[in-house]
């Protein structure tokens, strides 16, 4: 992992009869797609820390198996499609720099290396031993990977791979027959993906590795929305109709594959990739027409400080709870001792009620959080890999 920090000036070397500087390009920077990052962090913060126990909003648990989707549903797959948006800008900017298409995929490389390292640690936190496998972290950078290869390619040939691959994967769960189970049942237990997941992916720690097919598809979608948003002498009105009808266009294919194959998000399904696909390119659309159409970008800044330290912002959080406030205790008044976390959300519920003390220790993580990441944003501190 890499730190960025940012120093903006002004420089005045020259006497005052100096020729003026040349302007510098208009930066392609799309603030509002940080806004959308920033969202699911938030997304993220909210659902992993939620405490109000049986009061806890529907949208903020994933939903039961092929039961529809949730927020919950989407906040995953948003930062696969917005990896797959921010890909034409990387390589844009890698063509400025003068870098060759083998050295963006080499550095595309390096990325995936240092997100599944990542992945890996977070995971291995979680169960207090060194373990390998395919978490949220190693599925992104797959599938970036995988994106950004594919990228390569012209756009109808990368549109069509993206069919394929999720043409392919429902081909998969609907028709192929395997021992002990029957083609197209999509039971908890009982499906094609179960099936390979436990007889040949489980020793090698590789559990979940199909995913990567319909992911990747999900990141193809997103180049092609950061291709539009780059696209020169298309005003931003336009762009932002064509990314809302794109929008309504994929949801709606995927309300009706839905009804052929389930939304459902631990399979990926290909129904569930494109609605998410879909609604993402809504919120995006009003984000961009708010931010970079309209210049209003005070509404969205408490996202964009999310957004701009995302890597931060995810692991920290999961991190400093896992290591910090679940293993450290203190002692109660009554004499017992408790996690940190158990007695700040017992203080909070303690004061406000059961669920109002709930929303209070989950709103105050979040916020706590938020303060850690503004300091630095005005500090001009990023973390990227």
């Amino acid at each position: 992992m890499s730190t960025v920090k940012k120093h903006n000036g002004l420089h005045n070397d020259g006497p005052a009869t100096e020729a003026p500087a040349a302007p510098k390009p208009k930066s392609h920077r799309l603030i509002s797609l940080d806004a959308f990052r920033g969202l699911t962090i938030v997304g993220m913060l909210l659902v992993n820390d939620a405490a109000m126990d049986t009061a806890t909003p529907k949208h903020l648990m994933h939903a039961p198996w092929n039961q529809g989707i949730t927020f919950a549903d989407m906040v995953f797959p948003w930062f696969l499609f917005i990896a797959g948006i921010a890909i034409p800008f990387s390589k844009a900017s890698q063509r400025k720099k003068g870098m060759s298409s083998a050295s963006g995929i080499w550095k595309a490389l390096n990325r995936c290396i240092i997100l599944v390292l990542l992945g890996c640690l977070l995971d291995s936190s979680m169960v207090k031993r060194p373990i390998f496998d395919l978490g949220v972290l190693q599925l992104i950078g797959l599938a970036y990977l995988l994106g950004t290869i594919l990228y390569e390619l012209p756009g109808w040939l990368r549109y069509s791979v993206a069919g394929l691959l999720l043409l392919g994967h429902w081909w998969l769960l609907k028709f192929v027959e395997y021992p002990g189970g029957h083609a197209g049942i999509l039971l908890e237990n009982q499906n094609i993906v179960d099936y390979i997941n436990r007889t040949y992916l489980r020793t090698w720690g590789l559990w979940g590795v199909l995913s990567v097919i319909p992911t990747t598809a999900l990141v193809i979608v997103g180049t092609g929305i950061g291709d539009l948003f780059r696209r020169d002498g298309m005003s931003g009105s336009k762009k932002t109709l064509w990314v809302i009808f794109t929008g309504v266009l994929l949801s709606m294919i995927g309300w009706f594959w839905s009804q052929n194959l389930p939304f459902n998000k631990p399979l990926w399904t290909a129904s569930y990739i494109i609605e998410a696909a879909g609604l993402g390119c809504l919120v995006l659309a009003v984000f961009y027409w708010i931010v970079d159409v309209k210049g209003i970008s005070i509404i969205v800044f408490p996202l964009v400080v999310f957004g701009m330290n995302a890597i931060a912002a995810y692991l920290a959080p999961i991190l400093t709870k896992i290591l910090i406030l679940q293993e450290w205790t203190v002692r109660m008044s009554d004499g017992n001792r408790v996690s940190l976390i158990d007695a700040a959300l017992k203080a909070c519920v303690h004061s406000y009620g059961r669920i109002n003390g709930g929303w209070v220790y989950t709103g105050g993580y979040i916020a706590v959080w938020w303060l850690v990441m503004l300091h630095l944003y005005r500090k001009k501190i990023f973390f990227k890999v």
